[in-house]
């Protein structure tokens, strides 16, 4: 474990670590920093489809530096968003990537949903699927489906 000098900063980074070599795991990738910008991404595009409150509650179970960039830059006017198809869905990630990066937004978005569903309670995980678009909750893993 890192020591930055302070127990919490410590716990949170080795938990973000967790979830990163989970995400790469999901995806098969070798780049952790690839597998930030897909968690930041899909992270943000959930957030900008659910409820205010939704949000908040997904954030309260989030270890403290994923949280950080969950909220970061987020401005809740108008959320959720208007657009409810899953090809904007993943457009949002897909934009999310820079630097000209192409990757397929649809692995990616059912690879963080895996990770959260293993790392997020289940009362929390059907909340948030009951309030997506059915578009959107078919990217989830299949294990739950009919719960939500």
């Amino acid at each position: 474990m890192a020591t930055t000098g302070l127990d919490v900063f410590d716990r949170t980074l080795h938990k973000t670590h967790g979830w990163l070599n989970d995400l790469m795991r999901e995806l098969g990738w070798q780049e952790k920093h690839r597998a930030y910008l897909a968690l930041r991404a899909t992270l943000h595009a959930l957030r900008d489809w659910m409820t205010i409150e939704e949000v908040a509650q997904l954030g309260a179970q989030l270890p403290m530096l994923i949280r950080g960039f969950y909220y970061d830059a987020w401005d809740p006017t108008g959320k959720p968003v208007r657009e409810r198809r899953k090809e904007e869905f993943l457009g949002r990630i897909a934009q999310e990537f820079r630097g000209g990066e192409r990757i397929d937004p649809e692995p990616v978005a059912r690879a963080v949903f895996a990770v959260l569903e293993r790392r997020i309670t289940e009362g929390e995980i059907e909340d948030v699927k009951h309030v997506l678009p059915a578009e959107i909750r078919s990217l989830w893993p299949e294990a739950h489906q009919g719960a939500a």
